[in-house]
């Protein structure tokens, strides 16, 4: 009596291999956005104040959420910005599987008037018509660039991708986390797609986005997940 032989291995197909679908061993990156903030008053904030401020009523409840979305996910690792609303949301996540928080620097938000003293409302600073002109601006370019005294988008993008890359090739074939900000994961999705667009969609708050990696490759998976937010009775989905 003759055995029939083992069936081969499917190989991956082009499409598999461009897009890492179908294929074992990948590195999933989750970007998640932290909850929403406490927003300072816009007429009287100082450019520290817009820095850091912490998770407000509803973003402790997002970042929960969220976290609750990834308890039975297979996550690996943890990452966070160093500031306190991501680093919030970064523990909501990382308290299910029992791993720490790394706190990265670079993985900061774009640092909006950082060349401004940081004691004094912009108006104090700057020409009323020049910040309404750089607001209509960034209407239209969605450009960290029309701010004056403010991070490029080239040098802000040149951080968030070199860190994220460094993060991403340190875990081969787990699954990361990094809880961070609008406009890091706009840099890096960005990157990924070939955008030049400093802003080219607006993350809600305690969303997530997924990528994959594999070697040179790195595949958009999904954007803007906000499924773990929005309840019938209590919907959570803010921006």
């Amino acid at each position: 009596m003759t055995s029939t032989p083992a069936a081969m291995p499917k190989q991956p197909t082009p499409l598999d291999r461009a897009f890492l679908t179908n294929i074992e061993d990948i590195t999933e990156l989750i970007l998640v956005r932290h909850g929403q903030q406490v927003w300072p008053d816009p007429t009287t904030s100082t450019v520290s104040e817009w820095v850091d401020p912490p998770l407000s009523e509803i973003g402790r409840r997002q970042a929960a959420a969220v976290g609750l979305a990834l308890a039975s996910r297979r996550i690996d690792a943890v990452y966070s910005s160093r500031l306190v609303r991501a680093h919030d949301t970064g523990l909501a996540i990382a308290s299910h599987h029992g791993l720490e928080v790394q706190v990265v620097d670079d993985l900061r938000e774009i640092e909006m008037f950082r060349d401004l003293p940081q004691d004094a409302h912009p108006t104090e600073v700057l020409d009323e018509l020049v910040l309404r002109g750089a607001r209509e601006r960034f209407v239209r370019h969605r450009s960290w660039d029309v701010y004056p005294g403010s991070e490029r988008n080239d040098e802000f993008r040149h951080r968030v991708v070199n860190i994220i890359e460094g993060i991403v090739t340190g875990h081969p074939a787990r699954t990361i986390v990094v809880a961070c900000h609008g406009g890091v994961i706009n840099a890096y999705l960005g990157e990924i797609l070939g955008l030049s667009t400093a802003m080219f969609f607006r993350p809600a708050h305690a969303s997530t986005h997924r990528v994959r990696a594999l070697g040179d490759v790195r595949s958009v998976q999904s954007i803007n997940e906000v499924h773990h937010l929005v309840m019938d009775s209590d919907p959570l989905e803010s921006y």
